[in-house]
């Protein structure tokens, strides 16, 4: 596609005397990888990954303005000068690729997810209102307080700017402690800080006052805010929009994105998942660029540069944050630019290895893209020192994924798959509702396998006989795995069936359905989900305390939220026993007491993978072989691609 195909993407735009060569943003987001609360050696690594792939704007990782803003043990902290010389060398390293860099500053008021020794912090906010998600009571802040982080803000801006950076973001998003002083609903106060709108702005205006007194006229401020909080006591549209347009003046731009901190169907939109539609903020973007007359930024779900193009060129917004799809790849803005916008590696949004590590305390990567987040080790392909011959045995995830990154260091690499469609599991997974876009993550590995150079040989299966016929260096495993089915106590002529076979259409069932998960991923929610749309009546046993106890939060959260909406039962703490001819027995995991579940026609087995390995036993002895992904153990796309990058490194 040709770079002219996005002239809006990549006309530049101007602020306070800077230019962004182009209007795609790395918008802020925590990464998990400062060490000490302070910039390192991978931060910088990650960062520069961007800066080199083309990104016109980054946006940094929020920076703590006050002590008391550490909502979690990671976080950057902009409290004193020994933060200067990290931030100096991470914008140096961006700049040097003509990038601009900005820092979000940061306080969260109440909303703390959790500290360094376990122990609940005092959180303060505008006023004593609770935060529903992570359970905290604040404290509302004195007169004294309040004047202290105010400073804070304008004390962290200077050191930001003697560092370097061109700007800060005012992070007044997601319900944090700006947004707790704009919003009547958690704003009780009684003194000069709450009344009509502009008492509620005072807090922000005196935070901007702050920041532009200890910088200059030439340091970028903009205000990131939730258009919609998505929450009953959030703040509205009408609400943020109001705001904004009286703060216009005193900002450089406003960022809207969607959603709050403070409950969970809220924070769902901090970082939306899949079921949602891409670029879903178009109208509210551009009801907020009509409303005002200063550059508008937004985030959300953006991840393709034609949906960024269209947004651009319907006058919805100046620059679009596309962070995640610059986390799956960095290289994204310079392959659009030199048009080859059809060699993207394009998000899937399915949260597991961004901001679900970030939510284990773990480094930011990418499912699809494991090299993010470990720049350090994977950052420069190294050639391979001898050219071999390889042969991969399996077209899923593990196998494209080996196979491309061998054959881009250099070795002659032919792929065998089985079956007539490259994918494994892939295939089915995006026959799930609301996961057709998991699909991409095979269309993006056949991709990288075409551009590498890789022979793919589909409808034939490795065997010794092949294998002393092709004569390989090495053969890579990457068999898969298929369903598992636990021994159980099976009386009586119930249907019996596991998730590929509903997947598949491979045989009829009957109208009451109970569907056994033991994994509690995203596999029995969605079969119990498309079941119930296509009529079934249907009851969701887990075996763990909640539905998608394994899934990222916001994935979790989205789909916990659906299945409520079409009304599917969910039974908790629940083994599968046995079953007869229409009763599922099931076992209590925490008492050990049975659970009946009665009338029932079809029992569906979602009870994990056994990994599919023979080839290994007929390889022994005759050609070297590395195994990876499910067929050395079940576990998720996430660590079969990892693996494939991994073993094609070493080779």
């Amino acid at each position: 596609m040709s770079p002219h195909a996005f002239p809006h993407l990549f006309e530049p735009l101007t602020l306070r005397g800077k230019r962004l060569k182009n209007r795609i943003m790395s918008s802020g987001h925590d990464t998990s990888m400062p060490t000490d609360n302070r910039v390192n050696e991978q931060l910088i690594a990650y960062h520069r990954a961007r800066a080199e792939g083309g990104v016109g704007l980054i946006v940094l990782q929020v920076a703590g303005v006050h002590d008391s803003a550490r909502y979690t043990s990671h976080v950057l902290m902009a409290t004193d000068d020994s933060c200067i010389d990290g931030y100096r060398q991470l914008a140096e390293t961006c700049h040097a690729h003509g990038t601009l860099v900005l820092s979000q500053i940061f306080h969260p008021g109440r909303e703390i997810m959790e500290s360094a020794d376990g122990l609940l912090t005092v959180a303060y906010s505008a006023s004593g209102v609770p935060n529903e998600r992570f359970r905290v009571m604040p404290r509302a802040l004195d007169q004294a307080m309040i004047d202290e982080i105010i400073a804070g803000y304008g004390a962290a801006a200077r050191r930001l700017y003697q560092a370097g950076i061109d700007g800060v973001e005012v992070v007044a998003s997601h319900g944090y402690l700006p947004a707790q002083f704009l919003n009547p609903r958690v704003n009780r106060r009684t003194d000069g800080y709450n009344g009509e709108l502009e008492q509620r702005l005072r807090f922000l205006r005196e935070i901007i006052a702050s920041v532009r007194a200890e910088t200059d006229e030439h340091f970028i401020i903009g205000l990131r805010i939730s258009a919609d909080e998505r929450d009953p006591e959030g703040l509205t549209e009408d609400d943020s929009l109001a705001a904004v347009q009286q703060l216009q003046s005193q900002l450089d731009y406003v960022h809207i994105v969607a959603g709050t901190s403070a409950s969970l169907g809220g924070a769902i939109h901090i970082v939306p998942p899949m079921a949602i539609a891409p670029a879903y903020l178009a109208a509210e973007a551009a009801t907020f660029k009509a409303g005002l007359s200063i550059p508008l930024f937004v985030t959300g779900r953006i991840n393709q540069p034609q949906e960024a193009e269209l947004m651009l060129q319907r006058g919805q917004a100046d620059v679009c944050g596309m962070t995640r799809a610059l986390i799956c790849d960095p290289r994204m803005p310079a392959k659009t630019s030199s048009g080859h916008a059809e060699d993207i590696r394009a998000c899937i949004a399915c949260n597991q290895a961004c901001i679900g590590h970030f939510h284990k305390g773990l480094p930011i990567s990418c499912i699809q893209h494991p090299e993010t987040g470990r720049e350090l080790q994977f950052g420069q392909l190294q050639p391979a020192l001898r050219r071999k011959r390889i042969m991969v045995a399996g077209g899923g995830p593990a196998g494209m994924k080996a196979a491309a990154v061998a054959a881009q260091r250099g070795h002659e690499v032919t792929l065998y798959e089985a079956s007539a469609q490259l994918g494994g599991q892939v295939l089915l997974a995006q026959l799930l509702p609301r996961r057709s876009e998991f699909g991409g993550a095979s269309t993006n590995l056949q991709r990288e396998m075409e551009l590498a150079g890789v022979r793919v040989v589909r409808n034939t299966r490795v065997d010794r006989a092949l294998v002393e016929r092709e004569q390989p260096d090495l053969v890579i495993i990457a068999t898969g795995a298929e369903p598992y089915w636990p021994a159980f106590e099976r009386g009586g002529e119930l249907q019996v069936v596991d998730a590929w076979q509903v997947l598949r259409d491979e045989v009829p069932l009957g109208r009451s359905v109970v569907v056994v998960d033991w994994r509690c991923d995203w596999i029995g929610p969605g079969i119990a989900e498309r079941l119930t749309r296509a009529g079934h009546q249907v009851q969701l046993a887990v075996n763990g305390t909640h539905c998608g106890e394994n899934l990222p939060l916001y994935v979790r959260d989205q789909l916990a939220g659906e299945l409520h909406r079409l009304g599917i039962p969910i039974i908790p703490y629940a083994r599968l026993y046995g079953c007869d001819d229409t009763t599922v027995y099931l076992q209590h995991t925490a008492s050990g007491e049975p659970m009946l579940l009665e009338n029932i026609d079809t029992l569906v087995l979602c009870q994990g993978h056994q990994p599919v390995d023979t080839l290994g036993a007929e390889l022994e002895g005759l050609v070297a072989f590395r195994r990876i992904g499910d067929c050395l153990a079940p576990r998720t796309a996430e660590e079969a691609i990892y693996e494939g990058l991994k073993v094609a490194w070493d080779i």
